[in-house]
């Protein structure tokens, strides 16, 4: 789809979620980019890992075209990456959409932007945080692996929690300072043993 003199070619980055590349897809279409102009890398870990829609993505963009993508998180992998793609496309004239709003190299406005594009961002740098994040729990889900923060005590030891609370010889303090817990730690590590007991056939730790 031609924009203001050129064409709009997107770009997508997705996780291990198929949902996420479809709404990615929707957002871009909803932008004005034309289903067949884009472009989609799937997998969000990891520096060096190949991208080649994004070497597509560049090489068909042209003076004067944009490149469209929903956030700049999805366009980069670090700020350095992000500034040398930046640096790139301006040095070749073309604009750059993200958010919804288009920059363009060629004006006041849009220089200061590309300027600014090409230094540290903590807030980019915890986008890519929270995407990998999200990645690489996808991924474990997939393969039927524990997703979040592994539990501090292991199957045998939060039954011998349960069984000495159960005994009501130590209070939840002592419970505690045995295990190497809060006290919050010691009754969410009950409540996890006593739904394991209930239903015997769920993982411990799950």
């Amino acid at each position: 789809m031609e924009y203001d003199g050129g064409m709009l070619i997107g770009y997508a980055r997705c996780s291990s979620s198929g949902s996420d590349e479809v709404g990615q897809r929707d957002q871009l279409v909803a932008l004005g980019v034309e289903a067949a102009a884009i472009h989609v890398d799937h997998g969000l870990t990891g520096t060096d890992r190949p991208r080649p829609a994004l070497t597509a993505a560049l090489s068909a963009l042209s003076a004067r075209d944009t490149l469209v993508v929903t956030t700049l998180d999805r366009l980069a992998h670090s700020a350095a990456d992000l500034g040398a793609i930046t640096t790139d496309l301006r040095d070749r004239g073309v604009r750059l959409m993200f958010d919804g709003r288009v920059h363009d190299p060629g004006d006041p406005i849009g220089a200061a932007v590309f300027t600014m594009l090409s230094t540290t961002f903590p807030e980019f740098e915890s986008g890519l945080i929270r995407l990998r994040t999200k990645d690489g729990n996808a991924r474990r889900r997939a393969v039927g692996g524990f997703s979040g923060r592994k539990p501090r005590l292991d199957a045998v030891q939060q039954s011998r929690l349960y069984d000495l609370h159960q005994s009501r010889e130590y209070s939840v303090a002592e419970l505690s300072k045995r295990f190497n817990l809060s006290q919050a730690g010691v009754y969410k590590n009950l409540a996890r043993e006593k739904s394991r007991r209930i239903t015997p056939d769920s993982p411990a730790d799950h």
